[in-house]
């Protein structure tokens, strides 16, 4: 829970990196959210919810993106129906690049 709250305190810092663990923790949390949500029928709060975590979910992937070496605008690649996501999901699986044009490692100094 703890990535997710630290995604909403950087609710729209589109600048940095973000490690691979805090980025799926995010989406699962969220993913679990909507499906409880849907699976009560509170449709009207899953659109809120929605539309209020659009941009975390962004800023998020933007910085992911930054990990990998890759700007954060090829999250418009989303827009291309399946490849699309099959392309982001493979750049967002990657491993950490080392210090880049976006930030130093965040795995620097971290134990394995």
């Amino acid at each position: 829970m703890d990535y997710f709250i630290g995604a909403l305190k950087k609710y729209a810092d589109f600048t940095g990196r973000a490690r691979r663990k805090e980025y799926w923790m995010f989406m699962l949390i969220y993913l679990i959210i909507q499906v409880v949500l849907s699976v009560l029928g509170l449709n009207l709060v899953l659109m809120v919810l929605g539309l209020g975590l659009l941009v975390p979910s962004l800023s998020i992937g933007a910085r992911r993106l930054h990990d990998t070496g890759r700007s954060g605008w090829w999250q418009l690649i989303y827009l291309v129906p399946l490849i699309g996501i099959i392309v982001m999901i493979v750049f967002l699986a990657q491993d950490s690049h080392d210090e880049n044009d976006y930030g130093v490692n965040p795995k620097a100094g971290v134990p394995a």
